[in-house]
């Protein structure tokens, strides 16, 4: 394991290799699992104020489910989510491309200017998973077979996860701290 301020990160993070495959997987994240994308006090936040925004980036199917069950929602693990589609499960945010890959609409938004938030900070890292205690957070790698394409691609390009992750890793938790998680991975390995 690796400390870096208040963050213990396992060694799978620097250890593993991930480039996420869409063309492989078609955003399978967006679609599978038994909730939405994990959210924080700030996003939900963000998510009421920036949704008109949002919105016309969103599907019909989308922007129906939210308007029932709001911007956000509690799931079955008492926690905040995005809300989900009742009929398949998808993120009520996720859209299909042309080429039946499912992206994220939040993040359409903010790519056209519309918006400062650029996706929950969960998707970001994914395949990290952040879990919050008292004094500290726990990154660990969340390994999931709809992902096995973005490891062979990883693997075969030789990205490891932390590199992979570098944008959403300073979004999180800054530049100063990437470049220490950087120093800690080097001293590791002499």
């Amino acid at each position: 394991m690796i400390l870096v301020g208040n963050a213990v990160i396992s060694d799978d993070i620097k250890d593993h290799f991930f480039v996420c495959d869409l063309e492989a997987c078609k955003g399978a994240c967006c679609v599978e699992g038994d909730a939405g994308a994990p959210l924080t006090d700030e996003e939900t936040e963000i998510l009421e104020k920036e949704y008109p925004s949002i919105a016309p980036f969103l599907t019909d199917e989308g922007r129906k489910s939210i308007e029932r069950n709001g911007t956000w929602v509690i799931d079955q693990e008492n926690e905040k989510g995005t809300t989900t589609i009742e009929k398949d499960g998808a993120c009520a945010y996720a859209i299909r491309d042309e080429r039946g890959i499912l992206k994220c609409g939040i993040e359409q938004a903010f790519n056209a200017g519309k918006t400062g938030f650029r996706k929950p900070i969960s998707c970001h890292l994914y395949p990290i998973r952040v879990t919050r205690y008292d004094a500290y957070e726990a990154l660990n790698y969340d390994r999931w077979h709809i992902c096995d394409p973005a490891c062979r691609l990883g693997k075969t390009l030789g990205v490891p996860i932390y590199q992979f992750l570098k944008d959403a890793l300073i979004r999180k938790y800054g530049v100063a701290w990437y470049e220490e998680f950087l120093d800690r991975i080097a001293e590791s390995e002499t």
